[in-house]
């Protein structure tokens, strides 16, 4: 069963940038929909980036778009995003997350996705 490790989360500074990670160990998503969730104090866990599972259509909300970024290599069977002009806002525990579905469409719903990492603290100051 596949396994996902999210790291490089921390504190940051308002207006700075940070790139989480996300390896995968026992397995491959190569071909999986993929996303990163944030769940903040008392929030409802969101997606705030998903890519199909051939990596030709991506989502964003308009809270982050423009400002972040999904990626995927898939030789090292990692998927990254990348996080620029960070705001208070983005304050959240970050959870990396898979679809073991075929051809998954990279929906922003919390119920397309099986695989969870274990969630990352990312927190912005001023």
């Amino acid at each position: 069963q596949v396994q996902l490790i999210e790291s490089g989360g921390g504190l940051v500074q308002a207006g700075g940038s940070l790139r989480l990670s996300c390896a995968a160990s026992g397995g491959t998503f190569s071909k999986n929909a993929m996303a990163w969730f944030r769940q903040a104090p008392g929030k409802e866990r969101e997606a705030v980036a998903t890519m199909n599972w051939i990596g030709d259509f991506q989502y964003y909300p308009d809270s982050v778009r423009g400002r972040f970024a999904i990626s995927r290599d898939n030789a090292k069977n990692t998927m990254y995003l990348q996080m620029n002009d960070l705001k208070l806002e983005d304050t959240a525990v970050y959870y990396c997350a898979v679809s073991s579905a075929p051809t998954g469409s990279g929906s922003p719903s919390v119920y397309s996705y099986d695989t969870w990492g274990q969630g990352i603290q990312v927190t912005v100051s001023s």
